[in-house]
């Protein structure tokens, strides 16, 4: 096997996750068709462990590759970070499309809504309240996760672990608090524009919380692992960038549907 090349490009290995990750992607949302008419969960199970399982070797897989086998030089940095920015960008573009449904379905209510925004019937959350809660979490979990990081770079292991874990633990409170408050609703998905709206904008930042929180708890193992030094972390940096990008989102759906929306 030839350990040393010319380059500094990685030139990926034969790998059977993204096979098994397609066949896991296909299984699940077989699945979830299944569940949602058949009312029969097991496809839908089998679908989550197939995933689950296919998240742990491939991740397993970039960490060695980059940590002990050295195949992420400057070069390949590089890629991965221009990577995380178009995808941040392409995420940006996601979010826009719901505001923009928002904002066409809000600043010109139609007949059938009652011409008025909230739509007649609906009793919307109070801002003040629980979302303005959720708000302030994720906030000091912006706080945390910079904290963490700028320990990461002075070499600070025992602050960047312990901050590391305030952030994680802040992101499932925020996930927990949403839920409590998608049970304590007085509308649901099927109730008019409205409800179409806030669940699809709401539900897709929690999904968003819940990929940022394993993200950070994933980058917390390996920090325990000793997988990062103050000038290789690039998983971790990449986990706050995004954590950064779902703090943002949250305060605009704050501001727009919670607030001015309501």
């Amino acid at each position: 096997m030839k350990l040393h090349s010319n380059h500094p490009y990685h030139l990926v290995d034969y790998s059977p996750w993204p096979l098994t990750g397609s066949i896991g992607a296909m299984t699940l949302t077989s699945g979830m068709i299944m569940w949602f008419h058949m009312n029969n969960m097991s496809l839908y199970i089998l679908g989550i462990t197939i995933t689950l399982l296919t998240m742990i070797q491939w991740w397993r897989d970039i960490a060695r590759e980059g940590t002990y086998q050295g195949k992420h030089t400057l070069k390949v940095t590089m890629g991965l970070k221009w990577g995380m920015i178009l995808f941040i960008a392409s995420e940006v573009l996601f979010f826009v499309s719901f505001f923009w449904g928002f904002f066409h379905s809000s600043l010109s209510p139609t007949p059938e809504i009652g011409m008025i925004w909230p739509p007649t019937g609906i009793k919307t959350f109070n801002p003040m309240q629980i979302p303005l809660l959720n708000t302030m979490v994720l906030l000091c979990s912006g706080i945390t996760v910079t904290w963490a990081h700028h320990s990461l770079m002075e070499n600070n292991y025992t602050q960047s672990m312990q901050s590391l874990m305030f952030t994680v633990m802040l992101g499932l409170y925020f996930t927990l608090l949403q839920g409590y408050e998608y049970f304590e609703s007085s509308f649901t998905i099927s109730d008019s524009i409205y409800g179409s709206t806030f669940y699809m904008a709401t539900g897709f930042h929690g999904i968003h919380v819940i990929v940022g929180t394993t993200f950070l708890m994933i980058c917390l193992i390996r920090h325990m692992m000793c997988h990062f030094s103050k000038t290789h972390h690039f998983g971790f940096e990449a986990a706050a960038w995004y954590w950064h990008f779902v703090d943002v989102v949250w305060l605009f759906l704050y501001i727009s549907i919670y607030w001015w929306g309501s």
